[in-house]
């Protein structure tokens, strides 16, 4: 009768298995998440590079199609236009552009517009701003922030000067909706708190470095650009009421018309 013998297996060929075994649930693991990485970072990309955006006669990209809009939406859902009225409550909005009450004096914004627009990022901090101002008692006011792209095509017919309005060639902040021109207001007075000049002042007093103000005007000056600062936006060195969110390569040039009313009087028609 044939014996067999049975050999105990050694402690090294234990450690070996265990490593095995180690070894291919690490790549396992490796293989999982460089899967996941696939879905959430390669796949949006492959999405947002098929969706063509036609350049214009400048030789920029600019949408002005509401379904090539809502495909960049679709894929990057921090592209979203925040209507501000609603999302910010205690909000002043008083549009200058859509009055003769601005430095071109004439309308630059058709219909009875009562609402303006950020992306979706820069309107959540805009809120955190409000919020903030509020414990204190008191809020922001908007003179501005989306503009289409063929309103800043108007400006520059009026104003052929880059110091004062924004070259077609490149698009603005505006015109990507990342842009927001403001002040502060008292909420119960609702008056603005004062910042030494008004809104579109171009004159080196409106400059952030200038220091020849009161003590009340450079608090106030102050208190909106290191709130404004907090929650992430950028100041503009010459216009104290003027600030941006950034990266923004990120955002297209739109040239999209808002909700309007049928344009009355005179004022600059904004196209599609």
């Amino acid at each position: 009768m044939k014996v067999i013998s049975y050999k105990k297996p050694s402690f090294k060929n234990f450690v070996d298995e265990v490593l095995n075994f180690l070894n291919y649930l690490l790549n396992f693991i490796i293989s999982f998440l460089l899967t996941v990485a696939c879905l959430f970072f390669i796949t949006p990309s492959l999405s947002q590079r098929s969706i063509i955006v036609p350049k214009n006669k400048n030789a920029l990209q600019v949408i002005d199609n509401k379904e090539v809009f809502l495909k960049t939406v679709k894929a990057d859902s921090n592209k979203t236009m925040i209507s501000l009225r609603s999302f910010i409550p205690l909000l002043g909005i008083e549009l200058r552009y859509a009055t003769k009450d601005n430095f071109v004096h004439r309308r630059m914004y058709c219909g009875k517009i009562k609402d303006t627009y950020l992306r979706l990022p820069a309107a959540k901090a805009l809120l955190q701003v409000q919020q903030q101002l509020n414990t204190i008692g008191y809020g922001i006011k908007i003179f501005d922030a989306y503009r289409p792209y063929s309103v800043t095509e108007k400006f520059w017919e009026l104003v052929h000067d880059e110091r004062y309005v924004a070259d077609p060639k490149k698009g603005s902040g505006h015109n990507r909706g990342i842009a927001v021109d403001l002040t502060i207001i008292d909420l119960k007075t609702k008056k603005e708190l004062d910042m030494g000049t008004g809104f579109d002042n171009f004159t080196d007093s409106a400059h952030h470095d200038f220091t020849a103000l009161s003590a009340t005007v450079l608090a106030n000056r102050k208190l909106l650009k290191e709130t404004m600062q907090k929650y992430g936006f950028k100041s503009f060195e010459t216009e104290w009421w003027h600030y941006s969110w950034p990266d923004p390569e990120k955002y297209e040039v739109l040239d999209l018309k808002p909700p309007l009313t049928p344009p009355t009087g005179e004022c600059i028609k904004v196209h599609h």
